[in-house]
């Protein structure tokens, strides 16, 4: 009898990146991309640093543009080129950097794809140095696109995530992870709707959204930054002990003054605490 063997599937990484790869060419998926991309613009530029990753690609796109630090890596298993960034083969969950040596950090709706986004977040913790900061773009789901998820109507689009992270369940897990949270942003308060005249004609929403529901729109990004171990070593204070005389020592030299000589010899020392 053969034995039946399992066959080789890709992996839940590479799945996942698919999907979101093929949403974001669709127009909708462009005119998402660009609002992100403004809102990476108006942050960057106040970050600066010697290194700036941007961890994982699920979409080809200069996504560190607004970034003025110059030496700028993409790490992916599979990352295309792009101009302006030094692209490097590796896992997401295991970087082959030093730890704390990159000073910003940029996952881009990475986490949403995978089953252990924690050990994403935790590998991009790893490499970033204290007072370095966090960038992580995702879908939010407090938003009418997370109304839209539980509709399913006809018109809308599906992104077939595999989990959706709110910015709270992150907050809690970057504090686990020694960060402090600076700011979330977000935007994009339109509905996923397909057609392009509907939306044009929903883009009164944009303002409405960004006035009255800030923390509404359909992409959040979260900025967090690392704190800084500040360790004070306590000297131990064996100097400052051994300086006070103990009783039953100083009853003893009161007794026998020949202890306090130093040109003492033993044996006579011993004859004087016999007697």
């Amino acid at each position: 009898m053969s034995m039946k063997l399992p066959r080789i599937r890709p992996s839940t990484l590479e799945q996942g990146q698919a999907k979101l790869a093929q949403w974001f060419l669709t127009p909708l998926g462009q005119e998402f991309l660009k609002a992100e991309q403004a809102l990476l613009e108006h942050i960057l530029p106040d970050l600066f640093g010697y290194h700036a990753l941007q961890l994982g690609q699920v979409t080809p796109c200069y996504l560190l543009h607004g970034s003025r630090i110059l030496h700028k890596l993409l790490a992916d298993k599979q990352p295309s080129p792009v101009e302006g960034l030094s692209a490097l083969c590796a896992v997401p969950e295991q970087l082959p950097f030093a730890n704390d040596s990159v000073d910003v950090v940029l996952v881009h709706h990475l986490l949403e794809a995978v089953n252990r986004p924690h050990a994403i977040l935790r590998e991009a913790a790893r490499v970033t140095i204290p007072e370095g900061y966090l960038l992580i773009v995702g879908f939010n789901p407090w938003s009418l696109w997370g109304l839209w998820r539980f509709c399913q109507m006809p018109w809308s689009q599906n992104l077939g995530l595999t989990q959706s992270l709110s910015a709270q369940r992150l907050h809690d897990w970057l504090t686990l992870l020694d960060f402090e949270i600076v700011g979330v942003e977000t935007a994009y308060f339109r509905p996923p709707i397909n057609s392009p005249a509907l939306r044009q004609h929903l883009l009164w929403l944009e303002a409405l959204g960004r006035r009255y529901w800030p923390q509404g729109g359909a992409s959040y990004v979260m900025l967090a930054q690392k704190k800084s171990s500040c360790i004070t070593p306590i000297r131990l204070r064996q100097k400052l002990m051994s300086l006070v005389p103990s009783p039953l020592a100083t009853e003893a030299r009161q007794k026998h003054p020949d202890l306090q000589h130093k040109d003492a010899k033993p044996s006579q020392v011993l004859s004087n605490l016999k007697e």
